[in-house]
This record gives structure tokens, C-alpha cells and sequence, in this order.
């Protein structure tokens, strides 16, 4: 009678293990007819441009990804100063997080920050067969400190700031006998002045930005480390998320001079919108509509699928591909035929960043991408002439040089077009969750300073000659460092974007 007892166990255990794969486990394949959908159209001629989605796919994916992804895990590029304590200037700011994974963890008394490197664990290749999603769920913990050099407590000639000004401090009434030369030259400034001066620099700088910046001098304003804390879904939806991008869409896209019914979907208005708008407005439209796809693509490549390693609570989770939630926000049968449009902005707003780094290149080429490591550094620069190098033989550019032309009227516009962009920075202070928050802050700077770079008219000169370095810094014009890394990051994670259209493709077409 051994026998059936032993069966019985067997059927216990397999339906036990069924039952925890069932509830621990989000069913993430999807419908490959969906799947299909999805991408059926997201192929061919990209609107307003000259280049194709097949084009993109292959120079990004292979080209261009692998290197700015390795680039970005730089100590230049990693770490980003936020303030994520702005109170929003629009309304009360009621968003909660969903999930316990939506904080930002800042650099601990901005000397420290905590890695944690990813593996697959080979145990659990039966659950990434079984959910078909790709899971990283060992972790290795390592420290890192900020470096000084980012931090601007030592320049790059190699004086330490705060050594000179405590110097400063314990000078002696002889050190100042100079004082009294007949050529002495007061240099003194009265406070007043100081404030005087930092407003006109922001009023200066302001004139180019595309953005309200964050002041970094704040006391609110922290170093984050951008690959501890990744983006991805954190469960934050509802009317507070729903406020934002209604806010973004309704009150800060332009809309056609004629009368339109009201946009009760504010994100199907590409249906019926572009034939009223001229070529900057839609470039507006298809901007901010590839940067919501872009932020949609990683939430879905990045689900939380369960927050259980094996049996045991998982520290950091369990993320992967969810392929119903791509199918959600971009099938055409569930977003009013919306979604390979959507798509196709993020290929739209792709080129415009990519653009924008070709312009920029001979200026970054001419940065010291300084952090204190000398060998460190040279690599650095390195990796991004090389990057730069790529992206300037991209064939088929964006042309921005098509846009603002036909003297007051263009003028009036470009600075309309800049003012509905530096809203929507503002508005990124009102997202309720911390990482959204963060994530949301540095791509929508990021697209700004490509904007500035492209129609602030100090990189322009003809397509036959090089940028005249030179002239350039006689504007006084110059990129924050903040700027520098916001705009690598913001064009990596539209990078990424296009690698994991790519990956969501063959898992659904497999």
C-alpha cells in the first residue's frame, strides 16, 4: 500500500508548486494576435524625417547601444543632483506609490552609494521559461564613493576648495598689509551685488534653456545614483498619474486653430490633430508623445512579476517583461489605433536627441568629463569620442534647420514652442512618486538641453564646416554638467527603448 501514499505526495507537492507559480507569478506571454498588432505598422518612412524605422533599429541596436549603455555606468554619467522636494506649482500633490520599490535611495551623506549587480540565478530558469520574461534576481552589493571631482570639491587643476577657502579664513592682518599700496584694488563685493549677479546669469542662461533647473546649491538637492535606482514600474496610476500627462497633452501640446471637440482621450489626439498644425508644432507633439512611449516601454520591460525568489521574499524583487502590459498601452485595438503611432514617436524624438549630440559633438569633444581619476577620465572621454564618431555618421540626421524659418513669426513661435517645453519641466515637480519623480526630471531635462542645442543658434554654421569652438565660448554659452548628464542619459534610455521594442518583438513573435 506503500505505493499509493507515495502517489499521493507526488500529486500534493506538483499541485502545491502549481498553485505558488500561479499566485506568485503574473502569466506575462500575452496574445501573439495582440503581438502582432503592436508591430504590423511600426515599420517603414517615420513621419517629418527622412530615415526609416529598419534604419534605427539597426544602427541603434547594434552600433549605438551597446556603447552609450557601457558609457552610462561611467561615474560621470551615473550620478545625477536632484531636488525631489519641489513643492508642485500647479495643485496639491495627492500621488501615492502603489509598491514599496517606487523610493529613491540618495547618495548616503553624498559620499557613499550601494550597487547592486544582477544576475540570473541558473535555479530559476524554469520560472523565466515558464513567464517568458527575462528575470535578474541574484544581487551583489558593493560600495561606491562619490568622486571628488563630482562632488566640485577638488577642480580639475587639482586644488582642493575647501583646503584654499579654510586657508582664506585664518589670514593674518599682516597677510593684508598689500592692502594699503596705492594700486590696491578693491574687489570686495557687497552682498546685494552677489545676488544681483546670480540673477543676472539665471536670467542670461534662461534665455537659451528649454527647462527650469534645478538649483544644485539647494539644500534639497542630492546626488542620486541613476543604475541603483533604475527606472521601471512602480505601480503609480490612477488621477494623480492620469493629471500629469493630461496637464502635459491638453494644456502644454499646441492644438489646431480649429474648433475640435474636447480631448476627452488626451492621448488619441494624433488622430485628428496634425493636419491643422504646422511642422514645429506637430515636432512638438511627436516629441512629447515618443518620450511617454519610451517612459511605457520601460515600465513593461521592467514589471515587477513577483516578490518572491523561489520560496523565500525576494530583497529586491523579481522584474521582467510583461507582455500584456505592452500590449495595454499599444495595441491598436485598445488605444483607438494610437499605438504604432505612439511607436513610431519614440523612433521621432530618437532622431531629434541623436541630432542634437551630432551638433553638440566637436563642444562635448572639448570637455573634460572630470571626476578626480585621470585614468578613469581618459577612458571616459574616449568612450565618448568614439560614441560621438558613430553617431556623426548617421546618414540620415533630423533637419532641424527646417524649422523656425520665416523671420517675426518663426522668432514668436520658437519662443511660444520654449515656454510650453519649460512648463512641462515645472510640471515634472507635481509627480507623485519619488522615482517617477527622478526618472521623469531627467529625461524631461534631457530632451530640453537637445532642444537648447538645436534652436539655441549657438551651435549653428553651415553643413560643410565645422562648429567654431571658439565662437561658441564667446556667447558665454556652456552645458551644466547636470545638462551634459541628463542629455547621455535621456538618449540612453530612448536607446534602450528601441532594444526592448526589439526584445518584445521576438518574445511575441516566437
Amino acid at each position: 500500500m506503500w505505493w499509493w501514499r507515495t502517489c499521493i505526495l507526488v500529486v500534493m507537492v506538483e499541485t502545491t508548486r502549481t498553485q505558488w507559480f500561479q499566485v506568485g507569478h503574473t502569466d506575462t506571454k500575452g496574445d501573439t494576435a495582440a503581438g502582432e498588432r503592436c508591430f504590423c505598422q511600426l515599420k517603414g518612412a517615420i513621419d517629418d524625417c527622412s530615415c526609416s524605422v529598419e534604419t534605427i533599429d539597426s544602427f541603434n541596436n547594434l552600433k549605438i547601444f551597446p556603447r552609450l549603455n557601457s558609457l552610462l555606468h561611467q561615474n560621470f554619467f551615473r550620478y545625477w543632483k536632484v531636488n525631489l522636494k519641489k513643492k508642485c506649482p500647479f495643485w496639491e500633490d495627492d500621488g501615492k506609490c502603489a509598491i514599496r520599490y517606487c523610493s529613491v535611495q540618495p547618495c548616503t551623506d553624498q559620499e557613499e552609494s550601494k550597487i547592486t549587480t544582477k544576475k540570473r540565478d541558473k535555479s530559476q530558469n524554469w520560472a523565466s521559461k515558464s513567464t517568458g520574461s527575462n528575470l535578474n534576481i541574484v544581487e551583489v552589493e558593493t560600495y561606491e564613493e562619490i568622486p571628488e571631482g563630482i562632488k566640485g570639491a577638488v577642480t580639475p587643476n587639482g586644488i582642493d576648495k575647501s583646503q584654499s577657502l579654510d586657508m582664506k579664513s585664518h589670514m593674518t592682518v599682516s597677510d593684508c598689509d598689500t592692502e594699503n599700496a596705492l594700486g590696491y584694488l578693491n574687489t570686495t563685493l557687497s552682498k546685494e551685488s552677489l545676488d544681483g549677479f546670480e540673477r543676472w546669469a539665471a536670467h542670461d542662461s534662461a534665455q537659451d534653456s528649454f527647462c527650469y533647473l534645478d538649483d544644485e546649491s539647494s539644500v534639497d538637492s542630492e546626488y542620486v545614483d541613476l543604475l541603483l535606482n533604475p527606472e521601471r514600474y512602480t505601480g503609480y496610476v490612477g488621477p494623480s498619474a492620469h493629471r500629469i500627462w493630461k496637464s502635459i497633452y491638453q494644456e502644454n501640446c499646441f492644438k489646431p486653430t480649429q474648433s475640435f471637440r474636447p480631448y476627452a482621450d488626451f492621448r488619441n489626439i494624433g488622430v485628428y490633430l496634425f493636419s491643422e498644425l504646422c511642422l514645429e508644432k506637430r515636432a512638438f507633439y511627436r516629441a512629447i508623445s515618443g518620450l511617454h512611449s519610451s517612459i511605457n516601454v520601460h515600465l513593461a520591460a521592467h514589471y515587477l512579476l513577483s516578490d518572491k525568489n523561489g520560496f523565500a521574499e525576494s530583497k529586491d524583487g523579481v522584474w521582467g517583461h510583461n507582455v500584456e502590459e505592452f500590449q495595454r498601452r499599444f495595441d491598436p485595438e485598445l488605444t483607438g489605433g494610437e499605438g504604432p503611432l505612439r511607436l513610431k514617436n519614440l523612433y521621432f524624438v530618437y532622431l531629434l536627441e541623436l541630432r542634437a549630440l551630432a551638433k553638440a559633438a566637436p563642444y562635448l569633444e572639448s570637455l573634460e568629463f572630470y571626476t578626480g581619476n585621470e585614468e578613469i577620465d581618459s577612458d571616459v572621454r574616449k568612450a565618448v569620442e568614439d560614441l560621438l564618431a558613430v553617431i556623426q555618421s548617421f546618414p540620415e540626421h533630423f533637419r532641424e534647420e527646417t524649422m523656425f524659418t520665416g523671420g517675426l513669426q518663426a522668432t514668436k513661435l520658437k519662443e511660444e514652442f520654449r515656454e510650453h517645453f519649460r512648463n512641462i519641466s515645472r510640471i515634472m515637480d507635481c509627480v507623485g512618486c519619488d522615482k517617477c519623480r527622478l526618472w521623469g526630471k531627467l529625461q524631461v531635462t534631457g530632451l530640453g538641453t537637445a532642444l537648447k542645442i538645436l534652436f539655441s543658434g549657438n551651435f549653428d554654421q553651415p553643413l560643410d564646416q565645422q562648429l567654431n569652438l571658439s565662437a561658441v565660448k564667446q556667447t558665454k554659452f556652456q552645458l551644466s554638467r547636470g545638462e551634459i548628464v541628463s542629455l547621455f542619459n535621456a538618449f540612453g534610455r530612448l536607446s534602450r527603448s528601441i532594444m526592448e521594442l526589439d526584445n518584445f518583438r521576438q518574445e511575441i513573435l516566437r
